[in-house]
């Protein structure tokens, strides 16, 4: 991991939540280090969000967040209406942010998850190219 700030931990992040809901936030943060391994972590214990991208700042270099839910996990995309998504997995209407209601690890670890991460990372990576 490149870095994270000091706002908090992830534990912080996930800690207040039934067991299954802190493995599925687990299982997504450890797809995204295995996907990008210099990535930087920004958490936010009190809105319970931790966000990842290829920089600190969160709407020009991050590509996704993990908030955990009651029953679920939320893995939103900052720029998600710029990824492919031919399984029509996330979700929103807003003018940029999607998100995907991850409800189990297997969904965690899907190939679609997988595909989505990789193409996330990828456009900021590229993104941050062309400034």
């Amino acid at each position: 991991m490149a870095g994270s700030t000091a706002q908090g931990t992830f534990d912080e992040v996930i800690d207040v939540f039934d067991t299954e809901v802190e493995a599925i936030a687990r299982a997504l943060k450890a797809l995204i280090a295995s996907i990008h391994e210099d990535f930087v972590e920004v958490v936010w214990p009190r809105q319970k969000i931790a966000s990842y991208g290829i920089g600190p700042r969160k709407m020009s270099e991050h590509y996704a967040y993990i908030a955990p839910q009651t029953n679920y996990v939320n893995l939103g995309f900052y720029h998600g209406v710029a990824l492919k998504d031919p399984a029509g997995l996330l979700e929103g209407a807003g003018k940029g942010l999607r998100h995907i209601k991850i409800k189990s690890i297997s969904d965690a670890n899907s190939k679609e998850i997988v595909s989505l991460v990789k193409a996330a990372v990828s456009e900021r990576k590229k993104a941050d190219c062309n400034r």
